[in-house]
């Protein structure tokens, strides 16, 4: 019987933490582990086409199985194109372990072909844990506590294997000198809250305002119902961080959406005006959305605390698990009757939908980007997992879709990659094979990384119960985020040779794949496109020929972005009429009589 190697011992013990999916792009720096999966029953390798593509996959897996995502590359590039996903995860607080093989000992320091100094490379973005193999007997240790760490970080950590140290006898550690046993696998987060003394300041503080907004996070995830008591006793409104979408229904009259640039009008009024803020699990950098320094007493909870207080300067701050925090929070407050402030936060919300309805239905050329989120927002499955890429899909991802149900979503929420639209989904559908996922692109994210993610679909998707995965394309030919943000931020008119992008027909490339593919250049087309979608057999990419003239407005444009924006028409744009005239008819609708 032939000995275990160190390659087999990394999968078994992968296997023994219950990873399901290796999200593996080979090389010969990991031929020794990609042997090893040969050998192996599970975990199944899922291939993309791009190692950036595996990491940015293993987040989204992450992201919506609650689970850890693990994606493996060899050296040298393989490691560098890892990069990109592995930042998307330590910026959102997600838990990823990178596997990356490394030139063998015997050849290190020798300029040898592809050798790169990986421990420099991975120090910044695996900072929380990040060990070099060269010996059996440091694991399973390493692997453990890349794990383990990865978990209670919520952040990604990195094991680099020489490519020799893989093909060797394992030796376990020993009971002596100079050898780290581990524990058996497995890690339960602990549940903590903050000490009663902080909970009675803090009540106070809450129980002293008159007019109370809470902000909510990905960090309120599993405190929904604690909230909603919140919300419901201190009589505010609740405003989400775009990572936080998904956490409370658009349907509920108090959530007034998004905050920031991508937010609603709601939400700026109710921050502008507000006595009292209450932060949960939320880390929003952008402090012009929140309250002016001095107007509004503030509290927050959240479980790092070493995040904690940086954004606004809060009175008290509650170090904790959210639900177990506001457990305890909420019979120290006192019930509040919905009074004026109540009724205006759920009055500017109902206008706030009727206003993005009509925003919607303004005529463009050819389609108004709206449009396609505003038809697709009643139809999302109650079950659908909504992943939109950066760009102004993002915008429009942020004001328009109406979660409901248990529905999940999110995007590259802090990094603000382009190209993590299409990898997410697929490792939503890796997490959730039996549910919808939806993909929302520009057509430079599309193009930057999208299109080669099809061919992954192909692959894997009649793997899934539920065969649904769409893309929605934005097909615009420009670069349209980074075009407004030249005229609203720079004052530079639009750059042709920057912004334009190369003709490219999505819905031809998708059907040469034999998925779905669907043409939309007309306004009506949008419901049934999505309908066809929505009912098919197989993904579908939907390819909408959009207006680049549409203006994603932020809820407040302050008179710099206004003249900036004017300055850059005048310069010579050559979408200044259209632009005007989209942009006029746009913003007149938030004026115009609500039905």
């Amino acid at each position: 019987m032939s000995k275990m190697k160190v390659a087999d011992h990394v999968i078994e013990r992968l296997r023994e933490w219950d990873v399901e999916y290796l999200f593996c792009y080979p090389g010969d720096g990991i031929n020794g582990l990609v042997a090893a999966i040969g050998r192996a029953e599970g975990p199944a390798v899922v291939q993309p086409r791009h190692e950036e593509m595996g990491a940015l996959t293993a987040v989204g897996y992450a992201k919506f199985s609650g689970k850890v995502g693990v994606c493996m590359a060899t050296t040298g590039p393989g490691a560098i194109h890892l990069l990109n996903g592995l930042y998307d995860a330590k910026l959102d607080h997600v838990p990823v372990v990178a596997i990356v093989g490394q030139t063998a000992r015997t050849a290190i320091g020798g300029s040898y072909q592809q050798e790169v100094d990986l421990e420099s490379l991975f120090k910044d973005v695996a900072s929380d844990y990040l060990a070099v193999v060269s010996h059996p007997a440091q694991l399973p240790n390493v692997l453990d506590r890349a794990m383990r760490t990865a978990m209670a970080r919520r952040a990604p950590t990195a094991v680099i294997i020489h490519a020799d140290v893989q093909e060797e006898e394992y030796r376990p550690p020993e009971h002596a000198f100079k050898n780290i046993p581990s524990s058996p696998p497995g890690y339960v987060a602990p549940l903590t809250r903050a000490p009663d003394r902080e909970l009675d300041r803090a009540a106070e503080v809450i129980n002293a305002g008159e007019r109370v907004a809470i902000l909510i996070g990905q960090g309120a995830r599993r405190a929904v119902p604690e909230v909603i008591r919140l919300a419901e006793m201190t009589g505010g409104g609740v405003a989400k961080a775009l990572l936080g979408k998904d956490v409370l229904p658009d349907t509920l009259p108090y959530v007034t959406g998004a905050i920031g640039l991508l937010g609603t009008r709601p939400t700026y009024e109710m921050m502008r005006d507000c006595d009292t803020l209450i932060i949960v699990g939320s880390n929003f950098p952008y402090v012009q959305f929140l309250p002016e320094f001095g107007q509004a007493r503030a509290v927050q909870i959240d479980n790092d605390g070493h995040m904690i207080g940086m954004r606004y300067p809060s009175e008290v701050n509650l170090v904790g698990d959210a639900a177990m925090t506001l457990r305890e929070l909420l019979p120290r407050l006192r019930q509040r009757e919905h009074g004026p402030w109540r009724r205006g936060i759920e009055e500017s919300v109902a206008r706030w939908w009727r206003t993005m309805e009509m925003q919607a239905k303004v005529e463009a050329h050819p389609v108004n980007p709206m449009l396609v989120f505003h038809e697709l927002s009643p139809r999302l499955p109650e079950n659908a997992i909504v992943c939109s890429d950066s760009g102004t899909s993002a915008n429009w991802y942020a004001r328009l879709l109406r979660f409901h149900g248990e529905m999940r979503g999110s995007l590259s929420g802090t990094l603000a990659t382009m190209g993590a639209g299409v990898p997410y989904a697929i490792g939503a559908k890796f997490a959730h094979p039996d549910r919808p996922a939806i993909a929302l692109m520009g057509d430079g994210a599309m193009q930057m990384n999208g299109l080669a993610e099809l061919i992954t679909i192909r692959r894997y998707w009649q793997d899934w119960a539920d065969p649904r995965l769409i893309v929605a394309v934005l097909h615009n030919n420009d670069l349209n985020q980074v075009t407004w943000e030249l005229r609203a931020m720079g004052g530079s008119p639009r750059v042709p040779e920057t912004q334009d992008l190369p003709e490219v027909s999505y819905a031809a490339f998708a059907r040469s794949l034999d998925l779905d593919g669907i043409e939309v250049d007309k306004p009506e087309q949008i419901a049934p496109a999505w309908d066809r979608a929505l009912s098919a057999g197989r993904p579908a990419v939907l390819d909408i020929r959009c207006d680049p003239d549409v203006p994603p407005i932020p809820p407040h444009a302050d008179f710099e972005q206004m003249k900036d924006t004017a300055q850059a028409l005048l310069r010579g744009d050559a979408d200044a009429w259209g632009v005007i005239r989209e942009g006029a008819r746009t913003k007149a609708q938030e004026f115009l009589p609500h039905r």
